[in-house]
Order: structure tokens, then C-alpha cells, then sequence
């Protein structure tokens, strides 16, 4: 049975934060298919999504629509705020993780997930300015502000942009094999070294 990799996209979702864990996980489907991985988007209504600098997006299918999340990436951006203390998301969040193996997030991602109290009694990571936030979201929530992710369990948080590829090549390892995300990382030559 196919692994179901749902990726949540919404107007002011940062860019990097959604397309960095697409490219690697989207990788690993179409390079290795015997693994049976299926990447899709989705957004609370069909239609095209505007992200946080513009970039105009449409998703696959909708919250009514998708198949089965076997596993969540809810990314960060200015766009999210909207979806704190918003019923409706709480209540697909709530249903999400209910089903799902794991609820992942990337840099402020993690505030929705606090917000609804996933993270309570948690360890956890953001983007960085936003620690105190998440912490004040959250019941009882242990920051780890020097982690790139904080894998707990059923769910793993990511701080910003390039960490959410970490988390996704993570996810590869943790769902096959570290031989697995060595291969994704090489094709896709995530190399990091910043020239500043």
C-alpha cells in the first residue's frame, strides 16, 4: 500500500517552507516508484493558492477531496496566523492527526500545531523569532531553539526554510532507509554551504 505524503498549502505560505520538502519528497517518489510514495498538495478549498511573495500555486486536491494522509507537512508563513484559533482548522488538524503516522511541520507550521494542542507536554522547534510564541501557544511545550527538527514520536517540527529539507530527507530516512535519503539527497545535490 502506497505511503500518502500530503503537503498543506495556503494563501501566504512561505515558498521555501512547502516546495523545499516537496522537491525531496517528490524525488524520492518518482525516482524509487517500487516505494510506493505518493506526494500530493492540498488546500482547505480548490483553486489556485497566492504564497507569501507571490508565487501563485494550485493544489491537488482539497481538505473534501484528498486521500488518506498517511503523513502531514503543515508549513510556515505569514498566511498561517489566520489559522490560529480558527475551528475549522483545528477541527481538519484534529481529524489529520487522528489518521495519520506522523504530523510534521516547518518553521512557524509549528504554531498551528501548538495552537490546537499538539504540542503540549512536547518537545519543539520554529523559526527563530518566534520561539516565545509557540511556547505561549502551547501547554507545557519544551523549546529546543538550536535543533534543526525535534522528532517526537508521531510528530516532528522543523525550524525555518532550509530545515524543512532537512526534515524531509529526515522522513525519508525514518520511512526507508538512511541509504534512501543519501540517494534523494545526492540527485537533488543538497549541499549546503552558503556563501555568506
Amino acid at each position: 500500500m502506497a505511503l500518502s505524503i500530503g503537503i498543506f498549502i495556503f494563501d501566504g505560505v512561505e515558498e521555501l517552507d512547502f516546495a523545499g520538502p516537496w522537491e525531496v519528497l517528490a524525488a524520492w517518489a518518482t525516482m524509487f516508484p517500487d516505494d510506493e510514495v505518493e506526494v500530493f498538495t492540498l488546500a482547505p478549498e480548490a483553486g489556485p493558492i497566492t504564497a507569501a511573495k507571490g508565487l501563485q500555486v494550485v493544489p491537488d486536491y482539497t481538505w473534501q477531496s484528498a486521500p488518506t494522509i498517511d503523513v502531514l507537512v503543515y508549513p510556515g508563513g505569514q498566511g498561517n496566523r489566520a489559522h490560529l484559533a480558527n475551528p475549522a482548522v483545528a477541527a481538519w488538524l484534529h481529524g489529520v492527526a487522528a489518521e495519520a503516522q506522523l504530523v510534521t511541520s516547518v518553521c512557524t507550521g509549528s504554531l498551528v500545531l501548538a495552537d490546537v494542542g499538539l504540542l503540549d507536554g512536547r518537545p519543539a522547534t520554529t523559526h527563530w523569532e518566534h520561539l516565545d510564541t509557540l511556547r505561549d501557544l502551547g501547554d507545557d511545550i519544551e523549546l529546543r531553539p538550536t535543533e534543526r527538527f525535534v522528532d517526537d514520536g508521531d510528530i516532528i517540527t522543523a525550524a525555518g526554510v532550509s530545515a524543512g529539507i532537512d526534515l524531509a530527507l529526515h522522513l525519508v530516512a525514518r520511512l526507508h532507509s538512511v541509504e534512501r535519503a543519501k540517494q534523494v539527497r545526492r540527485a537533488i545535490q543538497y549541499d549546503p554551504e552558503p556563501p555568506v
